[in-house]
Parts: C-alpha cells; structure tokens; sequence
C-alpha cells in the first residue's frame, strides 16, 4: 500500500517570516566564518597542528556558548598557541578549510543578486583571507582579528582594537559596516552566541547547526537551519 511521504517538519525559530523577508529583501549579508562558512573551527585547528588542541578546544566551546566573555577567551587560547606566521601558513598548507555543504552556492546566490557579502569572524584575517577569496568576497568585506607578529615573524599579541575581538564584537562590527559603506537592510548567519548578539543592529539572525548544534543559538534565531540550501531556496525563490 503506498504511503505519502511524511510532511517536512515546520521551520524552527522565533520568527521565520521575519527571517524569509529579510533574506528576500536584504541587500548586506553577514556571514560568521568558523562551523559556519567552513565546517572546522580555525583556532582549534591551529592550535591542534601545534599539539595543543585539547586546551584550546575548551575555551572555544566556552565562548561560543556564551559561558565565558569572548575577549577573555581569545587572549586565553591566544596564550596558549603563540603562532608564529609560519606555523599558520604552514597550517593552512596542511589543513585546507573545507566549505560547509551548500555555501558557496548561497553566497553565489547572494552575490548574483547584488547582495553585499561580508565574513565577520572572531576568527584570524589571516586564516581567512584564503577562505573569502575562495567565495570572491574582497578583503575590504572581511573584519576579523589580526594577530601581531614581531620583525621575525614571531607571535606577539593581537590588536584590541579590531570590534571582533571583543565580547558585543559582532554589533560594533556591523554598526562599524553601516556607519562605513551606509545603512542597509542585513542579514547575520552564524552557529555561535556570539553572533546572535548580532540582532539588532542585524534586522534579522539565521542561526546554523549543521557543524555545531548550540541551544543557545537556536533559542535565539529567527531561523534555525541545519542545510544552507533552503535558505539559498528563499534566496532565490
């Protein structure tokens, strides 16, 4: 006896209709790098290709689950690693970043249609420099923390002064997009409670756990999403 497949079950989140019309109309869409854009996240791996994985792993689930202030774990695992800038080119050889499943088609969509598209990461400009060109995003649309280096190439802090390196790093950081390129309607994806923090100055947050699933995050999106290809659906549609 034919059965009709079951129903898809309704789309989570505190306002999906919100998030359906944002994405429709939205003209800035910003993008959260690390179990988002690409399915690792970057610290992790570095500090792992140096043999200090474990330790730094905690402070990161910490911070992104909001138990900790961001700037605190940064300095943290940042302490822990001291990368110099060979140990992260030679990273990047090592471990190339892989692109969540349906990303670049989203972004391809999002650009297709005129939409401006930014990486804001809590991550390092220079892990992710490869990444945006990877997705034709220019390093002018990347804010990012830039780690400091020595003449001779050693580690020797991270700047301050860079919003996203920050507790509240992401609002400043798209509050510091607006007041730079102008107001426009915007759309923030991100796995991490810092990037729910986003809303407002964001009009509207979609939350991702295809990597990472946060039940923080997903009590805060107006969309939870596990595929990137319904929302590329909405996107298109």
């Amino acid at each position: 006896v034919f059965s009709p497949p079951p129903p898809p079950p309704p789309p989570v989140g505190l306002d999906v209709p919100l998030a359906v019309s944002s994405l429709r109309e939205c003209t800035r869409a910003c993008f959260d790098v690390d179990s988002t854009v690409i399915t690792e996240e970057g610290i992790d791996v570095l500090a792992a290709s140096l043999g200090k994985g474990p330790a730094v792993s905690d402070w990161t689930s910490k911070a992104m689950n909001g138990g900790v202030k961001f700037e605190d774990a940064l300095k943290a695992r940042l302490d822990i690693i001291r990368p110099s800038r060979k140990d992260i080119e030679r990273c990047l050889e090592e471990h190339p970043f892989e692109f969540t499943k349906g990303m670049p088609e989203l972004v391809g969509a999002l650009q297709e249609k005129g939409v401006d598209v930014w990486l804001v990461s809590g991550g390092f400009r220079l892990m992710i420099e490869p990444i945006a060109a990877s997705l034709n995003i220019p390093p002018s649309n990347i804010l990012a923390n830039t780690i400091l280096f020595d003449s001779s190439g050693s580690y020797a802090g991270f700047d301050p002064s860079e919003p996203t390196s920050r507790d509240g790093g992401k609002p400043a950081a798209l509050a510091q997009i607006a007041e730079s390129r102008g107001q426009a309607k915007t759309v923030m994806f991100g796995d991490g409670a810092t990037d729910a923090q986003a809303k407002p100055p964001a009009d509207a947050f979609v939350g991702y756990g295809g990597v990472q699933e946060r039940e923080s995050v997903r009590g805060k999106a107006d969309w939870y999403v596990w595929e990137w290809g319904e929302v590329e659906e909405v996107v298109t549609g």
